[in-house]
């Protein structure tokens, strides 16, 4: 099947954002970390935002999923903690991964499966300046059990369940490639394979639809692009700046949201300019899987 481009009714659902990334669909409103502003943001489809946790740790990165109960849970990268919103609105800390990191490597993106297992990669090396190290993959189970669960990762970044809970897909951002994992009943990963070869392209963020095809976002390549397993191209949105992350959401789950910044590599990321945007446009086929709203 040839490749097609995407329709390009971009729409901008929000300006001004820092730094966004890690969107999820979660009660009817596109939820996203901006990092530059240490902040979760939640915007419904008319662009009206409300700013759901402003973080006290360094917030680069900045991630979160939810548990199967509703809490929130965000990721203290720098102190390699998991953190529990609980239904108070308190900050408790819900496990300790900093035992299977070292100190200063910082832990990064999270998914939680439709059995309740926690998943959160780390990046194997200081980032941003360090020298490249590959990096990790660590499984908090459903009954609070922490393990690492994969290695050898050249900067692990956006992930993704199936629907079946029977496959993880990692972005391989260093490798240009999506790489996956067969998920056994405990958890544990196994299997690793290379799910598609990206060629030039540079995955961040990333999710899947009802095909089982994967959306990733590309940053230096301004795009965000739908491949199936294999690497085939099926469409491409090109945008105007990078591209950090994407998610399907929407009422019917056939809204391709995007978030997007004007990207001039990590020595300018404290510079304060508020490039980010937030834009959608129609998907052909629905979302599915993990992260996800439905359980």
């Amino acid at each position: 099947m040839p490749s097609t481009e995407a329709s390009n009714d971009q729409q901008i659902l929000m300006t001004g954002i820092a730094f966004g990334e890690s969107p999820r669909w979660h009660q009817d409103r596109l939820w996203f970390a901006d990092w530059g502003a240490q902040e979760i943001i939640a915007v419904d489809l008319d662009g009206n935002s409300e700013v759901i946790e402003r973080v006290d740790f360094p917030a680069f990165p900045l991630s979160f999923d939810w548990l199967p109960d509703g809490r929130l849970l965000i990721v203290s990268a720098r102190d390699g903690l998991l953190l529990c919103r609980e239904d108070d609105g308190s900050m408790v800390t819900h496990a300790d991964l900093s035992a299977l990191a070292q100190k200063g490597h910082p832990w990064n993106e999270i998914v939680v499966d439709g059995r309740g297992n926690t998943y959160v990669n780390n990046s194997g090396f200081e980032f941003p300046g360090g020298e490249f190290a590959p990096g990790t993959i660590a499984l908090l189970t459903a009954d609070g059990e922490a393990r690492r669960v994969a290695a050898g990762i050249a900067f692990p970044n956006g992930m993704a369940v199936t629907p079946d809970n029977s496959t993880l897909i990692v972005a391989e951002s260093y490798g240009k490639k999506l790489t996956g994992f067969d998920i056994a009943s405990d958890g544990n990963l196994s299997n690793q394979r290379v799910w598609a070869d990206l060629k030039d392209g540079v995955p961040d963020g990333i999710c899947i639809d009802a095909e089982g095809a994967v959306w990733y976002a590309d940053v230096p390549n301004k795009r965000c692009l739908r491949v199936r397993e294999g690497g085939e191209v099926l469409e491409t949105v090109e945008l105007d700046r990078g591209c950090f992350a994407c998610m399907l959401g929407g009422a019917d789950m056939s809204t391709l949201f995007m978030v997007a910044t004007e990207w001039g590599g990590t020595e300018h990321m404290g510079e304060g300019r508020r490039t980010g945007q937030l834009l959608t446009v129609p998907a052909s086929v629905p979302g599915a899987g993990w992260p996800s709203d439905v359980r």
